[in-house]
């Protein structure tokens, strides 16, 4: 038996860019990716602290440095530049390993710099 657990997050990014031209995706800086192990083409969740809005899609790398978040093709219809993203990435964790499987959190700062990074997120925390 496996579970679908949270894998990585980056919470609070702010979005760069929306291209309603590109085919499609989230372009996310490599540096940002680095720190909670996502990877190019992993399917991710995104949420919209803006709007609501909810989608899911797949990672573009992005410039190492550059703080760039940009939702790409019909995905930048549902944000703007300056809406507050959390990113999250699942994985499937076998049912003997789900209570040692610790996910890497980034909690995002100005211009989308990595502040913290936590494993846990306390209960009814505000950050």
């Amino acid at each position: 038996m496996f579970r679908t657990m949270m894998s990585g997050k980056i919470h609070r990014a702010t979005v760069t860019e929306a291209n309603l031209e590109y085919v499609g995706s989230i372009t996310i800086d490599q540096d940002i990716l680095d720190a909670v192990g996502m990877m190019a083409n992993e399917k991710v969740q995104i949420v919209n602290n803006n709007n609501g809005a909810r989608l899911e899609t797949y990672i573009i790398p992005g410039e190492r440095g550059s703080g760039v978040i940009c939702l790409n093709g019909a995905a930048a219809r549902l944000v703007q530049k300056g809406d507050i993203v959390i990113i999250i990435s699942y994985k499937l964790v076998a049912e003997e390993m789900v209570h040692n499987h610790i996910p890497k959190v980034a909690i995002m700062g100005e211009n989308n710099r990595v502040i913290d990074m936590i494993g846990t997120e306390p209960e009814a925390t505000i950050l």
